[in-house]
This record gives C-alpha cells, sequence and structure tokens, in this order.
C-alpha cells in the first residue's frame, strides 16, 4: 500500500500539481516567473556557485532525459565497458561538481546579508531539497556502479509506465532505499516547481534575440 502511494499517487499528484499551479501563476503572477536574480547584489560568489551548477545540473539532466527517450540507443551507447566506465566517472564529476556549486550558493546566501534578506522560505526549502537530491545522485553513482545500465531497466519502465497510465512499480520497489529516495525526490521537486523561482526554465527570454539593443547609461553623482 505505501509504495502503491509513494510510485504511483505521488509522481502523478505531483506532476498535475506542477502544472495546474504553474499555468495558474503564469497567468495571475507573470512577473514572478523569473529567477528573481540577486546578481546585483553580490557576484563573486554568484558566479563560482551558479557556473558549475548549472552546468553540472543541465548536463545530468539531459542525460537522464536521453536515456529515457531513447532508451535503445543509450543501451547501444553503454554496450562497451569503456564508454559505460567513461560515462559513470564523467557522471559522477558532473554530479560532485553541481553538490559544490549548490553548496557554494546556499553559503552565499548566509553569510551576504543583502542575499539572506532577499531569501524567502520556499528558497530555503527548495535549496534544501536541490541539495539532498544531487548528494544523493552522487551517492547513488559512487556506491551503485553502473546506474546509466540498470537504469534502463527499472527507472525507464516505471516512468513509461506512469506516462501510459498503467503504473508497474516492480520495477523500483526492489530497489535499494537510497535509491528510490533518489527517485521520490525528484517527483518532490516537480511539485514544489510551481511554488517557487525554479520556474525560471520555463520563461526563457527568447524575445532578447530580436529585440532591439537596450543601452544602460549609469547616472552617479560625482565624489565631492
Amino acid at each position: 500500500m505505501l509504495d502503491t502511494v509513494l510510485f504511483v499517487a505521488f509522481p502523478y499528484i505531483a506532476t498535475i500539481l506542477a502544472i495546474v499551479v504553474g499555468i495558474y501563476r503564469y497567468y495571475n503572477d507573470r512577473f514572478s516567473y523569473s529567477s528573481l536574480s540577486s546578481q546585483f547584489l553580490e557576484n563573486r560568489r554568484l558566479f563560482w556557485g551558479s557556473v558549475p551548477w548549472h552546468y553540472g545540473v543541465t548536463i545530468i539532466l539531459a542525460a537522464h532525459l536521453l536515456a529515457f527517450l531513447f532508451p535503445t540507443q543509450w543501451a547501444m551507447l553503454i554496450a562497451t565497458p569503456t564508454r559505460l566506465w567513461l560515462l559513470e566517472v564523467t557522471g559522477l564529476a558532473l554530479a560532485l561538481m553541481a553538490s559544490l556549486g549548490l553548496a557554494l550558493l546556499i553559503v552565499r546566501r548566509i553569510y551576504n546579508p543583502r542575499t539572506f534578506t532577499v531569501t524567502s522560505l520556499m528558497d530555503w526549502v527548495l535549496l534544501g531539497v536541490l541539495l539532498t537530491q544531487v548528494i544523493l545522485g552522487f551517492w547513488v553513482a559512487l556506491f551503485y556502479r553502473w546506474g546509466s545500465d540498470w537504469f534502463l531497466h527499472t527507472a525507464v519502465p516505471w516512468l513509461v509506465s506512469l506516462v501510459v497510465l498503467q503504473p508497474e512499480i516492480q520495477y523500483v520497489t526492489v530497489l535499494p532505499w537510497v535509491v528510490k529516495l533518489h527517485m521520490l525526490t525528484g517527483f518532490l521537486i516537480i511539485a514544489l516547481f510551481p511554488f517557487t523561482r525554479l520556474v525560471h526554465v520555463l520563461a526563457f527570454p527568447i524575445t532578447y534575440l530580436w529585440r532591439p539593443y537596450q543601452v544602460v547609461i549609469w547616472n552617479r553623482r560625482s565624489a565631492r
């Protein structure tokens, strides 16, 4: 019964919540549909935390998505031990890079008074959940080897069964608790998605490609 709640009901609830609340927020509070950047408040630590975090997590998510969308081609990619080993080492390095980057972003918000002031409760919740997720991912990659391979035979069939509305939880309920927690935390992030500044990933400013150039002129009083 608990497995059904966790691996059937919870993923559907998280997804529906993200879609419905996300659309509602977009049409009723569009200004908040951004990252609400604090770059002007502090830029140096932001750079050293943001770059490894975004590059690391983006590539890792892309790898997960490719394995889900193209399982046959992914299986061919990792068919040789050399490519599988190289992919595992790369994933481990990216997970570590993302973890360190996010940790630095959290430290920045704690120790900088200006960024601490503009950080909301939901920001702290999201940062905590994201840090937990990347640490769990790093843990799985380190202690449960060849995840690039067994992901195809566990998580992918389970996710496909959810998409076609025929849940088959037997693929994941036998996995170690760390792996299951990593999967569930992913859906928790989806559930939190419309309530946090994470929605900025859907608000890519594509109009910047054709809008006129913007000229910014600083107006400062001369020092006496």
